[in-house]
């Protein structure tokens, strides 16, 4: 199976993405596209188109405490109008753009992420909808996740 998205580029030669010795069919080449962006898989006869999104994932960690779940993600330079959170089921999703710096400049060395992020969480228990609470400080989000708690259900007689 290929995965249709790949996070980031950044690292990996436009070359990698296609097998080197394995010509690409007549159909697929008359598209006019890059034959660097096809793959073979391996094992058939078939190609895959291979899109490439510029998302990448910043450093982020889930811990808890006795009443909530902690999200943490590191993302400096952002204010807090620039992030999107939202909460899907057991998933929290952290979202955003951090723009690219204004200056053209020749990079010796790149390593700072920009444009389109993305983490999602996991939450490994309940949480209070109603309560949860993000802040921005010091390039950290922080997402605080109140825990639900379990409730004592008192049987009538």
């Amino acid at each position: 199976m290929v995965q249709s998205l790949q996070r980031s580029t950044r690292g990996k030669g436009m070359s990698d993405l296609h097998t080197p010795g394995v010509d690409i069919p007549a159909a697929l080449s008359q598209r006019g596209d890059d034959p660097r962006l096809y793959k073979y898989l391996h094992g058939s006869s078939r190609w895959a188109w291979i899109e490439h999104v510029h998302l990448w994932e910043p450093p982020t960690d889930l811990f808890e405490i006795e009443s909530a779940f902690i999200v943490r993600v590191e993302v400096a330079g952002m204010s807090q109008a620039d992030f999107t959170v939202t909460l899907e089921e057991h998933t929290l999703r952290v979202g955003g753009v951090r723009p690219d710096p204004d200056q053209r400049s020749a990079y010796h060395q790149m390593e700072i992420h920009y444009g389109e992020f993305r983490s999602d969480v996991a939450l490994p228990g309940d949480v209070d909808a109603q309560g949860i609470a993000a802040a921005y400080n010091d390039g950290f989000l922080t997402v605080t996740l109140p825990r639900v708690r379990p409730r004592r259900i008192i049987v009538a007689s």
